[in-house]
């Protein structure tokens, strides 16, 4: 039997608690034998000096799981051309390990607009797409083909996000509890978001 690998893919600018907590419950229920987490390069969505470089997204990544080894750090999309597509990140993970099976695990918003996004129906009907919900997406990708491989999980919402983290060190406010402590230790260390 393959080993289930759950890709949580991100800017991961920074790691917060939420990404571990979701991490955790795909693990505690189950969904996947372990989870990667794939640091995403630059958005062409998000402003590029909100985000810190990916030598920094990635340690962040490598000490919030340090310790925990059914997570790992995935940072194949910064060495693979861009745009970052999907489906070009799933066939190069799976050409390289064919003794994995791979899942994707994202939130309902993003489900949404999977139909849009580059061979979607490749994706679809391919991997297994892991569903955590978001409040206002409580229908996301009913008007999906019904052959996909969509499975919607009962993970806690959680009321954090890095832009509001960010924002918090911007205005000098605590950190505390929204990120791993080594985290905190690295972004006030290394001056980030500031």
């Amino acid at each position: 039997m393959k080993t289930r690998i759950g890709l949580l893919f991100g800017s991961f600018n920074p790691i917060h608690c939420g990404h571990l907590t979701l991490g955790q419950y795909m693990l505690a229920n189950k969904y996947v034998d372990k989870v990667w987490f794939v640091v995403s390069p630059q958005n062409p969505f998000k402003k590029a000096d909100e985000l810190a470089s990916a030598v920094h997204r990635c340690e962040m990544v490598r000490t919030a799981i340090a310790g925990n080894p059914d997570f790992a750090l995935c940072d194949i999309e910064l060495s693979l051309p861009l745009p970052s597509y999907t489906i070009n990140t799933m066939r190069c993970l799976s050409a390289e390990h064919p003794d994995f099976e791979f899942s994707i695990i994202m939130g309902a918003d993003n489900v949404a607009a999977i139909g849009k996004w580059k061979d979607s129906a490749e994706l679809l009907s391919k991997y297994t797409i892991l569903v955590y919900p978001r409040p206002g997406y409580e229908n996301a990708g009913s008007e999906l083909p019904a052959d996909n491989k969509i499975i919607y999980t009962n993970a806690p919402q959680m009321e954090i996000s890095s832009t509001a983290i960010r924002e918090r060190i911007l205005s000098g406010k605590p950190i505390y509890g929204c990120v791993a402590k080594s985290v905190e230790e690295y972004i006030a260390c290394e001056g980030l978001y500031v």
